[in-house]
């Protein structure tokens, strides 16, 4: 899998770039068909955000998390988008059964 990591009024240090990896690894663990993930890394004033878009069996697969730590907003979208993804590949295998 492909990590796409850009930052919006952000500096992507080696820190954040590590914890995207790390929980983005376990999730291409669990999905092997998915190719490509584009994560952005937004910093407002008192709020992290993160979003992660791919496409996963012919269908776009996007999650956003926000929360006060960085580390924190990076866990959750990794969570979130793991538990898309396998929303989506029950849905098709039910497709497919029917």
């Amino acid at each position: 899998m492909q990590i796409n990591l850009s930052g919006h009024h952000v500096d992507i240090t080696d820190g954040i770039r590590e914890a995207v990896d790390t929980k983005f690894t376990k999730v291409s663990g669990h999905h092997p068909q998915l190719g490509e993930v584009a994560i952005t890394v937004t910093v407002d004033k008192n709020e992290q955000s993160v979003e992660a878009k791919g496409q996963y069996m012919g269908a776009p697969v996007v999650v956003q998390s926000s929360d006060k730590d960085m580390y924190a907003a990076i866990a959750a979208a990794a969570k979130k988008f793991d538990s898309a993804l396998s929303h989506r590949k029950g849905a098709t295998q039910s497709a497919r059964h029917a």
